[in-house]
This record gives structure tokens, sequence and C-alpha cells, in this order.
């Protein structure tokens, strides 16, 4: 078959190397995005009168029809023709005859390939939005549920100060909404068009850039036309932020299995989103928890991935930059898998009060309520810490916590304690003291769930 740019080629290469090359077994899931953009640049070609208003009619029409035979899955795509953009410019021409070849007047596949990531970035984008979004919403549901419910904190996985569980799950709220915002963010970098910007130099034709941009709904153009064919960083910092984002993920992945585990025993995943073992009937694994914590690393790597193929490429197109869709794609897609399993995981899972409650009454986690009872008796910090460390230590002795202290032990350490130490030394006492801004007490839980709520309408 002869090929759509072979005119100077005296040989065609043989199957493995035009598979090997090609890349259409991926880049046609940008079909819709790159029917949009032709039909974009027909319309400004007919309107700058590049073209006569009846070719560019018939094009349209023609691309019309690959649209719904897009749409319906009825479209066949050959390796012979390398990408997307061949590919459906040999179905043009095969429908409306050789006046099809005209569409390619005044682009050039760099920036016809650029236009649809854009497109399809752009559109990507605000649906993962959307999904984060949906996932905080979940979030809040169960904080404002647990807003009480008083839990044992961590810090070096070892347990350190109660705090209440909607304040730990707001903690999530709070990662998301600034991966919702680094999104919306990149939406401006996202929202440029580099149609009409040709191989790398622009074109002869009297096209009009600002008109395709806006038939495509992009805000702006290209200033430069190498920049243009040759920009990524839309790209990359798509994956920066996806990289981010599904840390977080995995943060929360982390916690929600050892909350689930025996060992703690804080949450019981829903049915939906556990699986069983074929040998051991008791088991009920948070397989896709884990299954979101091991799909980070992958995402991760597409962003590697692209760095390194992009690191060493002169201006302006370079075969290397067809690397920059798998990733892409991936990473899409593994995000908007991620997002509402976790939504799922979150909204339908039960809260084992009872099982928070019982570890927060047998820990040690109210010591820092005891050293702040005495500093703000006077006494120096430091010496409250010491003092509170030496009763930590008789109390590992003899077997019991500080709540169960004899008051003439308290005594005995400082004249500073009153019967009042007992009250203090209660889990939700504690929670509900920490009354600084961001911090765990009820009242600011409440008054960070009524900020999260208005962030998410």
């Amino acid at each position: 078959m002869t090929k759509l740019w072979g005119g100077r080629f005296q040989k065609t290469a043989e199957q493995w190397v035009d598979e090997f090359g090609a890349s259409i077994s991926f880049d046609q899931k940008l079909v819709l995005e790159d029917l949009q953009g032709s039909m974009a640049h027909v319309k400004m070609l007919g309107a700058c009168e590049v073209l006569p208003q009846a070719d560019a009619d018939l094009i349209l029409a023609g691309l019309q029809t690959l649209k719904g035979k897009a749409e319906n899955g009825e479209l066949e795509f050959s390796v012979s023709n390398e990408d997307i953009h061949l590919n459906l410019e040999k179905l043009l021409i095969d429908e409306i005859g050789p006046v099809g070849g005209k569409l390619h007047t005044g682009r050039s596949r760099n920036d016809q390939v650029a236009t649809d990531m854009h497109l399809y970035l752009k559109n990507r984008v605000t649906e993962i939005i959307e999904l984060i979004e949906a996932f905080q919403s979940a979030i809040v549901e169960q904080a404002e549920t647990h807003v009480e419910t008083v839990v044992p904190g961590y810090t070096h996985l070892q347990r350190a100060q109660p705090i209440s569980f909607g304040h730990h799950l707001m903690t999530y709220f709070w990662m998301l909404q600034r991966d919702k915002e680094r999104m919306r963010e990149s939406l401006k970098r996202i929202d440029v068009s580099p149609l009409g910007a040709g191989a790398m130099s622009g074109t002869s034709f009297p096209i009009d850039r600002e008109m395709s941009a806006e038939l495509l709904g992009f805000k702006g153009v290209y200033q430069n036309s190498l920049d243009a064919v040759s920009d990524r960083d839309f790209i990359l910092e798509f994956l920066s932020n996806s990289s981010i984002l599904m840390m977080h993920l995995s943060r929360f992945a982390e916690e929600i299995i050892l909350w689930s585990s025996e060992e703690f025993r804080f949450i019981e995943l829903d049915d939906t989103f556990s699986t069983g073992s074929s040998i051991m009937p008791q088991k009920k694994n948070p397989d896709m928890a884990e299954l979101v914590r091991g799909k980070t690393g992958r995402v991760y790597g597409n962003l590697f991935a692209l760095l390194t193929t992009l690191k060493g490429l002169p201006l302006a197109y370079n075969k290397d930059m067809q690397e920059d869709k798998e990733g892409m794609f991936d990473t899409v897609h593994t995000l908007m898998g991620s997002l509402p399993i976790f939504e799922g995981m979150i909204r339908t899972m039960t809260v084992n009060t009872a099982s928070m409650e019982k570890a927060v009454n047998s820990d040690f986690s109210n010591a820092t309520e005891l050293a702040d009872y005495l500093a703000a008796k006077g006494m120096p910090f430091r010496e409250a810490h010491d003092v509170t460390g030496k009763l930590v230590f008789t109390c590992i002795q003899r077997g019991y916590y500080l709540k169960d202290l004899p008051f003439d032990d308290l005594k005995s350490a400082s004249e500073l304690f009153e019967q009042d130490i007992y009250e203090t030394l209660l889990p939700k006492t504690a929670v509900k003291r920490r009354t600084s801004l961001g911090g765990t007490g009820f009242d600011q839980v409440h008054y960070q769930l009524g900020l999260a709520k208005k962030l998410i309408g």
C-alpha cells in the first residue's frame, strides 16, 4: 500500500517495521479529538478562502459521517496507515474522494497530534476534577458522622495523641483539595491551541489560528510555532499532578489496609470492595485498596518515562515524542478507576467505634494532656515532660494506664495535681480541649467541615 507521505520513497517497509513504528494501536483513543480538530480546521480553511467553500462543506460532511461511525465503533484502522491522523485521512478520502486530501492544507501531523492531546487532556482533567470532588463528598459524609468518635492518633506508627476520627478523615479531604486545585491550575496550560503551527514554522496559507482555537473551545493559542509542536509540558504537569494525587490515595490506602486488619479492627470494608481467599475461608482482603496502592508505581513510572524521553530532544518534533501517549492514557485510566473505587470504599465502610474506644482507652496517648496540665499550672514544660515520662514508666511497671494511677502517686510526683486531672485524662476531654485553629477539637472539626462543604458546593 502506498503511504500518504510516500512520494519520495522507492521501497516500502516490511510489515514488522511498520508495526514497530505505528501508533494506531494506542492513539486511536484520540479518534474523536482528531475529528473535532479536523472539523474546526476545515471550517477555518473555508472561512479564510484557503479552500473553496464547496470543498470545505464536502470535507466537513465526510468528517461528520466518520464521527458517527466512530461513535458506533464502526471504523476499522490499519497499521499500514501508522497513526490515527493518516488512518482518518485515508478513510475520509475513501468516503468522499480525492477532495479529502485537501483537509491537510495548512497543517502538519505535528500540530495535529498536539491539538488532539490538548483536547483529550482538557476533557479528561475536567472529569478527574469531578471525580475528586465526589470522593471529597464521601469523606465529608463519613467525617461528619464521626466528629466525636475518638481514635488513637499516630506518629511513627506509635500511638501519640487521641484525635477525632472525623478530623483524621478530613486530612485527606484537604490533600484532595490541593490535588483538585493543581488539576484546575493545569488547565491554563492545557487550554491552549497548537493548531496551525504546522510542522514547526507555521504556514504560508492565510489561516486564522484564533478562529480554529475558538471553534475548539480553547482560550488561547501558542505564540511560537516551534514551541507549539514540541511542548509536552502540559502532559508532564498532568503526570506530575497525578503522581501527587496517587501518592495521597496510596497513603490513604495504607491506612485503610491497617484499619481493616484484625490488629486494628477500626473499620470493615463493604463486601463490594473486598475479596476472599481461594484457600482460607475466613479471609476478607482489602484488595481494592491494595491495588490502588500498587498502581501508584505505574503512574510514577509514566512521569519518569516521559521526563526521560524529552530530556535530550532537540527542537522541534522527533519520533521519540510518540512515546508521550501511552503513559498519559494509562495514567488517565488509572485515576478514573482509582477515584471511584476509593469513593465507594469510604462511603460504604463500617466504622467500628467500639474498637476505637477500646484502643484509645488502652494506651498512653493522653500523656501529653498530663504534661500540659502541669505546664498550665506554671511548671516549665520540660520539667512537666520529665514528670509525665516517669509516671508513664511507673504505669508500665505496674501494668496499668495514667487514668488508673492512684491520686497519691500523682500527688507525690507533683503537688500541682488536683482531682480534675482524671477528667483531663479522659480521651474525649483531651480531644475536645484541642481548640486551636485547625485542631482536632470537636468545634474545630465542625468548622472545617463547614469550609469543606462550601468548597464542594
